[in-house]
């Protein structure tokens, strides 16, 4: 029933996204752009995540019908892009170069010149890739546009071919003139074709490329293209040559810096070997350069500061930094992880960082950047001791933590943490808080011995202090009591092992240790064996059911039934994740249907999760984004409901 669910609706979904990315597609190369580059790129990602072999991905795009078509001299298809680090080092892992030649990747619109013995015979905008439009008497009248070509002693170029660049406005024009315009590169793009040129002068083009279709070429590698270009006149953007993929890398963080100090857009850089190879230029998809894109989600800042959050036993170290802007938000936090990420980032207090926020994760410093002459940097100081019971802290790399199983913060913040999880909902924050300090509730089994003439005064005040009974008091006590039978992942996650969840704990129990004593037995070299684990998290694991283990089988054969054995009902091994407003129910319902029907829910969307719910399903929301390039089925309220009832 499920898979027929979805194999329905992925035609539809796949032909309806399709059908958005052919529209902006259009729109960009017609006129002005609807959305942003990064908002478009997230579509073409998704459709490529559902349909790789879609016939859209190899369309470039189509111009208006006003202008006269021509063909080009060499082919304006599109390049493989990397959004980040990661995607542009496997990239490099296939192509490995003796060097890499860099240049700016120009936010504009894309014209090719045409020149017969020196003469510009036209110009083509990019079109469909093959075929654009000839608008050459506008051409004519942009800045860099060459009517002919002159060597340095004005003697006649004959150059057969063509010459590419990008057409661009400057900042200073756009504010002065196209205030109104949403960007330079729309501006741009809506006057390279107004049918009566006014306004081209106004903008400039900037050229890149260079392909000889007659004689021998007048330049021998990509590097005397661009000093070619330059000796021509035509206005070239800066070439980088860097030694290796990190060097690459490194820059694109410097560019990310300063690119707001440019008179116009670029959004990345573009990477080729030094060797011209005609071949592959002549592709539709060139292979052997790549266009390693800028993210609206990142940002090049300083770290000022390390503050050290306290969670439980953990001290989780947070980068403060110049604000910078993330994702259409202002972000000046991030979380360093641990004391190890510390270390192996090399980050220092005055470090110019690479701050990342994509999709909804939490912004963290993904790299810093080499440190510049003079620049003044200091080590991150670290805790020594438990800022409570004052117990020297624990480093060990992946986490910073009190040892002390006594100590107060431990203590407390393992209470809450179990009233959260077995989900006692009328045992508030504040009262857990006030019969800890009274000394009433120091371990999770005090909690089962509550009475309602126990808790009475503290839902009484001076008005109603007489009263025998408190509703308030007799509620939590019934709360209480009702959550006597829990299931094995919850009531191991309810310890505040640090890092194990719920949904990790289901995991052990679906791979075979499904009762109490199977997990407590464990060794760590089974548990690491476990999908989702590793041998850091079994370790934790392994130490945090040790210390706890007393207490865990005094309870299981005391105050809690622990419901063992592997899982059972309609959701049993699925795992859910609720975004949005539910129509008929509250999210805690429905991820309580969820539990009772042998499934578990997750709180963001990772690769191992069954389903997204929204009742928004084409939403552009970080979550919606994420799980279609998981390819994770994205339901709504009705489709979760009948998964459920099955």
């Amino acid at each position: 029933m499920m898979a027929d669910l979805f194999d329905i609706d992925k035609e539809a979904a796949v032909s309806e996204l399709a059908g958005r990315i052919k529209a902006y597609q259009d729109a960009y190369y017609n006129g002005e752009g609807v959305i942003s580059d990064a908002e478009f790129d997230a579509l073409w990602d998704e459709l490529k995540a559902r349909d790789p072999q879609h016939p859209l991905l190899q369309r470039v795009g189509a111009d208006s019908g006003t202008f006269p078509k021509r063909a080009h001299v060499m082919p304006m298809g599109s390049q493989e892009k990397a959004a980040n680090p990661e995607q542009f080092l496997a990239w490099a892992k296939n192509h490995q170069y003796d060097e890499y030649l860099v240049e700016y990747k120009l936010d504009g619109a894309s014209l090719e010149l045409q020149y017969a013995h020196g003469a510009l015979v036209c110009a083509v905008t990019r079109g469909d890739g093959t075929v654009g439009d000839d608008v050459t008497a506008n051409a004519r009248k942009m800045r860099g546009v060459q009517a002919a070509l002159f060597d340095e002693n004005g003697k006649n170029v004959d150059f057969t071919g063509g010459i590419r660049g990008e057409v661009i406005m400057t900042h200073a024009v756009h504010r002065q003139h196209y205030a109104d315009k949403a960007n330079c590169r729309n501006a741009a793009n809506g006057l390279m074709k107004r049918k009566d040129g006014v306004g081209c002068e106004h903008l400039v083009l900037m050229t890149y490329d260079a392909l000889a279709t007659e004689g021998e070429s007048p330049f021998a590698d990509e590097e005397e293209k661009i000093r070619w270009l330059a000796r021509m006149g035509f206005a070239t953007s800066e070439l980088k040559i860097c030694p290796t993929a990190q060097d690459v890398i490194d820059y694109r963080a410097e560019v990310m810096e300063t690119r707001g100090q440019l008179d116009y857009d670029i959004d990345g850089l573009v990477i080729k070997e030094r060797a011209i190879n005609r071949e592959d230029a002549l592709r539709a998809r060139p292979d052997r350069q790549i266009a390693f894109k800028f993210s609206l989600e990142e940002a090049v800042s300083t770290l000022r500061a390390v503050e050290w959050s306290e969670s439980g036993a953990t001290y989780t170290p947070v980068a403060i930094f110049d604000e910078v802007q993330l994702n259409g938000t202002t972000v000046q936090r991030a979380s360093l992880a641990n004391p190890d990420t510390i270390r192996k980032l090399g980050v220092r207090i005055g470090s110019r960082v690479v701050v990342v926020k994509r999709g909804e994760i939490i912004p963290k410093i993904e790299s810093v950047l080499p440190e510049e002459a003079g620049q003044v940097t200091e080590e991150i100081p670290v805790p020594a001791t438990c800022a409570v019971c004052g117990t020297a802290l624990v480093d060990d790399g992946t986490r910073l933590f009190c040892p002390n199983a006594s100590c107060d913060k431990r203590v407390l913040h393992q209470l809450l943490k179990w009233v959260s999880v077995i989900d006692i909902r009328d045992l508030g924050e504040t009262l857990v808080t006030a019969l800890f300090k009274n000394g009433r509730v120091r371990a999770i089994s005090d909690l089962y011995t509550l009475t309602a003439d126990e808790l009475k005064p503290y839902f009484l005040n001076e008005e109603n202090a007489d009263k025998k009974d408190s509703l308030g008091a007799q509620k939590v006590c019934d709360s209480i009591q009702a959550r006597r039978n829990v299931p094995l992942a919850a009531f191991v996650a309810g310890f505040d092992i640090e890092g194990i969840g719920e949904t990790m704990v289901q995991k052990l129990v679906d791979a075979g240790l499904n009762t109490l004593e199977l997990l407590l037995t464990a060794p760590v070299e089974q548990i690491a064996a476990v999908y989702g684990f590793a041998d850091i998290t079994a370790r934790i694991l392994v130490a945090g059911l040790q210390e706890h283990a007393a207490e865990m089988r005094a309870l299981a054969s005391g105050s809690i039934h622990v419901q063992e054995g592997g899982a059972t009902g309609a959701l049993a091994g699925k795992t859910f994740c609720f975004t949005g407003e539910l129509r008929t129910m509250k999210r805690a319902d429905a991820e309580a249907m969820v539990r009772k029907a042998g499934g578990t829910c997750k709180s963001s969307v990772t690769k191992d999760l069954s389903y997204l719910v929204t009742n928004d399903t084409t939403s552009g929301s970080g979550k919606n984004k994420k799980a279609a390039a998981l390819g994770i089925p994205i339901i709504d309220e009705e489709a979760f409901l009948r998964l459920a009832n099955a």
